[in-house]
């Protein structure tokens, strides 16, 4: 039996960040798919797309050009088709009022961008079954890595 990868959607500006982080994907045993978005833009563009299957998941920066994070993440919780798409935050940010209010806006992890590869690894690999697993309506798990 073959086990479907994990389709990963990753909406980061930064170029590095989106290196560091597939190359880190390409290191874990679990298989994975990644598709990568620039900007809040695209990626409510490529979400809305109805002719495109949802991702499993979503790491989401909030700090990005023409429509950041926090502005996607209300669009993607108040879209029927999208409200139950699992998002794992994923920002150099740990301020905890912006953590907070990623929180109170429905998404389920909150990871602290790690400079050190073995550490995103790790974090990664944390986060992929806590942020696709299936909780009873009305119920939230909030999960801060690295913070």
């Amino acid at each position: 039996m073959t086990l479907k990868p994990i389709h990963i959607l990753l909406a980061d500006d930064d170029h590095d960040d989106r290196t560091f982080f597939n190359n880190a994907l390409k290191e874990l045993t679990v298989s994975t798919h990644l598709t990568t978005v620039d900007d809040g833009d695209q990626l409510m563009e490529l979400l809305l797309n109805k002719a495109l299957e949802l991702p499993d998941v979503l790491f989401l920066d909030i700090n990005m050009p023409r429509k950041n994070g926090f502005e996607c993440l209300a669009e993607i919780k108040n879209n029927n088709r999208l409200k139950d798409l699992p998002v794992v935050i994923f920002s150099t940010s740990d301020c905890r009022d912006k953590i907070d209010r990623t929180f109170q806006n429905g998404a389920k992890v909150y990871i602290h961008k790690p400079n050190d590869f073995a550490q995103l690894k790790e974090l990664i690999h944390h986060a992929l079954p806590i942020s696709t697993e299936k909780l009873s309506p009305g119920r939230q798990l909030k999960y801060i890595l690295n913070a």
